[in-house]
């Protein structure tokens, strides 16, 4: 027998093995916007005055992630590829607040053709996309995980509070849930009546409903373990669900919301 084709088979396949070990590289670390976040972030409230003044970690941060290339991406694990893209979403919506301010409401942001979420600014895989691309077509089209809602912030006052710490793969789903909690316990945003058996929840539930109801799941199943404790047992399918109006002004520092009525 003649050793050299088994050897020569061998060191393909080693090489093979090496190539593919040596091409999944590691997820990139989000301690950059973490720090920006820590900083300018407080309850939910952005200092956009502050931030607008010290931007460049801001700006490296996103330069860096964007340019991240698919072949890359595709190597690292769902909750680090979701993770990465819930940061990539939030650090461009802030970066496109800051370019913009002041300003009173996102809404105020129009390009020649296009709003706020239809311009092609967002550094995705090198490409300008649109924030509506990344979530819409890329996001919710790819992860079948309705608790994106509570972390990607399009900041209004009514959305979902932006985190004071970026989201880490290892960590996501804790904070997704953490994020559900917060926000349906924030009374200025979704409220539970049970004298009227009522639930009033935000708009995002009746804009993406559908995200919620996947599985064979209800909107009040899907929302109901995130409920406050004192009234999560009272709640039941035969509660009725009414959407409260969306408030768009800016989710800056020293805005608040009222509570919703009693």
């Amino acid at each position: 027998m003649n050793p050299l084709p088994i050897f020569g088979k061998f060191m393909a396949t080693t090489l093979a093995v090496a190539a593919l070990s040596t091409s999944n590289a590691a997820p990139p670390t989000h301690d950059a916007l973490d720090t920006v976040l820590k900083k300018h972030v407080n309850n939910g409230q952005v200092d956009y005055a502050a931030l607008k003044g010290e931007r460049q970690l801001l700006d490296d941060y996103i330069a860096t992630i964007g340019g991240i290339g698919r072949s890359e991406f595709d190597t690292w694990n769902s909750n680090d590829q979701l993770a990465y893209l819930i940061n990539l979403y939030n650090a461009e919506t802030l970066q496109l607040i800051i370019d913009n301010y002041p300003l009173s409401s996102i809404k105020d942001i129009d390009g020649v053709f296009s709003g706020p979420w239809d311009q092609s600014e967002v550094k995705l895989f090198g490409d300008k996309e649109t924030l509506n691309h990344l979530e819409h077509d890329f996001i919710r089209k790819n992860y079948d995980e309705p608790r994106i809602h509570y972390a990607l912030v399009c900041a209004a006052l009514s959305c979902p509070p932006l985190r004071s710490e970026a989201y880490i793969g290892n960590t996501l789903s804790a904070q997704l849930d953490d994020q559900a909690k917060t926000f349906l316990s924030d009374s200025t945003k979704n409220r539970v009546d049970t004298a009227t058996k009522t639930l009033h929840v935000s708009k995002i539930f009746d804009w993406y409903g559908d995200d919620f109801r996947k599985n064979g799941n209800t909107l009040i199943g899907a929302l109901k373990p995130y409920l406050p404790e004192d009234v999560r047992d009272q709640v039941g399918n035969s509660y009725e669900v009414e959407f409260v109006s969306y408030d768009w002004r800016l989710n800056k520092k020293g805005t608040t919301l009222e509570k919703l009525g009693k």
